[in-house]
């Protein structure tokens, strides 16, 4: 089940999240972070057991970034992630977000849902706030992944 986050899941959000940063997967959260944004997340909540999450950040007035979007590995290819960003288009489009991109490791995931490459720099700098504080600022590896909201083209999401 795909459910709004709550307080009581910002600690496993965080663990599930860190795992993943320390293996250079994805980038690291404090639980002050997790908390500030609590609203903006998912989780996959299986049993009481929070197995995913991912979250749907607001960046702009026509745009939205997913971010923190991690699986626990024993919950991989059961379609948790796939299920978690079809959430995040679903909401942004409710909000009248035009576009969503993401900056990941993992930009192939992404492709199967509808988004595209595009240059970094086609993201407005307030995006670039948190990078300063990136332990791979000046060397950053990730991709850019972008999706047009408002294109009629794109296939309907649950």
């Amino acid at each position: 089940m795909i459910r709004k986050a709550k307080v009581s899941d910002a600690k496993k959000i965080q663990e599930l999240i860190n795992h993943f940063a320390s293996t250079n997967v994805m980038l690291p959260r404090s639980l002050n972070e997790i908390y500030d944004n609590l609203r903006d997340f998912y989780v996959v909540d299986r049993g009481g057991e929070v197995v995913g999450c991912v979250a749907n950040h607001i960046a702009w007035e026509d745009l939205a970034e997913v971010k923190s979007l991690a699986v626990r590995s024993d919950s991989q290819k059961k379609n948790y992630g796939r299920a978690l960003v079809e959430k995040c288009l679903k909401e942004a489009r409710e909000l009248g977000i035009r576009r969503l991109f993401a900056l990941t490791l993992i930009p192939d995931f992404f492709k199967k849902l509808g988004f595209k490459t595009i240059s970094k720099k086609k993201l407005p700098q307030k995006v670039w706030g948190e990078c300063i504080n990136c332990i791979k600022f000046t060397e950053c590896d990730e991709i850019a992944v972008a999706i047009d909201l408002s294109e009629e083209n794109l296939r309907d999401v649950k």
